[in-house]
């Protein structure tokens, strides 16, 4: 300790230059960025605590005579999963007479054969349900919700995705909200079939827990905008329409449409206590595929929608906060430029004195990643008092997927940046609850896994030679929060690896994302 950080010997001899300007420059801009970033995060906290009084719990009135309601089901290419969701809609307790039900099928494997009989069964059993497959996918899954309404006769739409399993009380703790006629959708919380099912399931909980706590929670009690997603909601007819319809243009029309709709007025709730249960993905390749959609789609809507707002006349906080909402994921680039210049950086800075490090440095980085640990822990003791304390063994491994999912988010978002259009490439669903299933539709709907994983093993390398920088140079503030690069990116990388070629070697895998027979897989 002595020799290295308090001897003065060779105090003042480093001189600045231009090189070393420029390099820093971009590093501490893109630090700062980060930084407000996660400063945001505990503003949504705060938010959360600050308008618990507006919390959403029982509606303010009820319906004298209950209205008519239809229940939209799309799905695609996910034949494991539609008898259980069908089964569970028609269980809903609602009267039959004001019910309909609706299965939006674009399948184009023997889903579609396995829909029709199932929905002829349970239409002979006298419920009202219908299928409905078109023979394109025009629009993807908006182009299927549109179709869907053209025909519809509920004043209410209800949405659910193929992996969820709505309990039976689900439409009668919703549908009252709607008698305040400023209502135009209301928005359940997620919740998980197969929680315990992996480590990477656990991880998955916490992060979807952190958005519908306290992003939701946060922005619906501020009175500030928030999306409807995608599922486990409920739409007035009316809002659609007048927001102007479901749009295709963007990969997330749930929260473009919310946007939308929020822009001419009408008022959105999120119920916090009403559960709907769903399927996590159990394959990295899987989650990767959800995240960069999502990735993709908020930065298309960001795009399109930004612009609209800040002309609007919503409230300056308001609209500062779809800012924060729809641009977040600029973050993914702004880590890969952060990734580039870390070690040289940590280079010039050693050059410059450890103390400077420690005051400027280690502040920035904090405020970039102590911020996500609070968040997901303040949202695991909101959800469960008694013992959210145990999640603190998952917040590295947390940070570090999120690190992980770098590279993918990336692509995703500078493809949208730049107007690259993608297919809808929908999240497979494998029907797997506990720990030790196994599900055929792994091997028919996996997604191919490209050169991505290769490259995700070899920046996790990278970033161990920058441990081994900051050990030899005992630069021992930087090795946490470089050890987090180290463990995303090889547990991404190699979890990738590891779950497509285990069946690959088993035999019966279908790689070959073009393959149009018997399975498509990744779409």
């Amino acid at each position: 300790m002595r020799s290295h950080y308090t001897d003065p010997t060779f105090q003042h001899l480093y001189q600045w230059n231009l090189f070393d300007t420029l390099l820093l420059i971009p590093y501490f801009l893109v630090m700062i960025v980060l930084a407000f970033y996660g400063v945001h995060r505990y503003q949504l906290v705060w938010l959360y605590y600050r308008h618990r009084k507006n919390a959403t719990h029982a509606p303010a009135q009820l319906f004298r005579e209950l209205p008519r309601v239809t229940i939209q089901l799309p799905i695609f290419n996910e034949q494991y999963v539609i008898d259980r969701l069908i089964e569970a809609c028609c269980k809903l307790d609602y009267p039959q007479d004001r019910l309909e039900i609706q299965l939006l099928d674009d399948s184009t494997d023997e889903t579609q054969q396995v829909a029709a009989g199932i929905v002829e069964r349970y239409r002979a059993a006298g419920h009202p349900i219908v299928h409905m497959h078109r023979t394109n996918r025009y629009g993807y899954k908006a182009g299927a919700l549109d179709a869907g309404l053209n025909t519809a006769t509920g004043e209410f739409v209800a949405i659910f995705d193929a992996d969820f399993v709505p309990p039976t009380d689900w439409l009668m703790d919703v549908i009252h909200h709607f008698a305040d006629p400023r209502v135009g959708m209301v928005q359940t919380r997620w919740t998980h079939l197969n929680r315990d099912y992996s480590f990477l399931t656990q991880v998955e909980a916490i992060l979807l827990d952190g958005h519908f706590v306290l992003e939701h929670g946060g922005r619906s009690r501020a009175g500030v905008f928030f999306n409807f997603n995608g599922t486990a909601g409920m739409w007035r007819r009316v809002a659609i329409e007048e927001a102007g319809g479901w749009q295709h243009d963007t990969l997330t029309e749930d929260t473009d449409l919310s946007y939308r709709a929020q822009l001419k007025g009408w008022q959105f709730r999120y119920l916090q206590h009403v559960e709907c249960p769903a399927e996590l993905p159990i394959e990295m390749t899987a989650f990767k595929t959800q995240q960069a959609r999502w990735a993709k789609g908020l930065i298309q809507t960001s795009k399109k929608i930004l612009p609209v707002v800040w002309r609007s006349d919503a409230p300056l906080r308001t609209k500062i906060e779809a800012v924060y909402h729809l641009t977040a994921n600029l973050s993914y680039p702004l880590m890969v430029v952060l990734s580039v210049l870390l070690m040289p950086a940590m280079i010039i800075r050693f050059y410059q004195g450890w103390l400077q490090m420690l005051l400027i440095d280690f502040p920035l980085m904090m405020m970039s990643t102590f911020s996500i640990s609070s968040f997901y822990l303040v949202s695991q003791k909101e959800l469960y008092p008694r013992t959210w304390y145990k999640t603190v063994i998952y917040l590295p491994f947390l940070m570090a997927l999120g690190i992980g999912l770098t590279i993918t988010n990336t692509r995703a978002v500078l493809e949208a940046l730049f107007g690259i259009q993608s297919a809808f490439k929908r999240t497979p669903k494998y029907r797997v609850e506990k720990r030790g299933e196994t599900s055929k539709a792994a091997l028919k709907y996996r997604k191919r896994l490209g050169i991505v994983p290769w490259v995700e093993l070899i920046i996790g390398c990278y970033f161990a030679l920058t441990v081994y920088y900051a050990i030899v140079n005992e630069n021992y503030f930087t090795i946490p929060f470089l050890l987090l690069f180290v463990l995303g990116y090889w547990y991404t990388g190699l979890l990738s690896l590891l779950q497509g070629r285990l069946d690959r070697w088993r035999g019966g895998a279908n790689l070959d994302e073009s393959s149009p027979k018997p399975f498509p897989v990744g779409v």
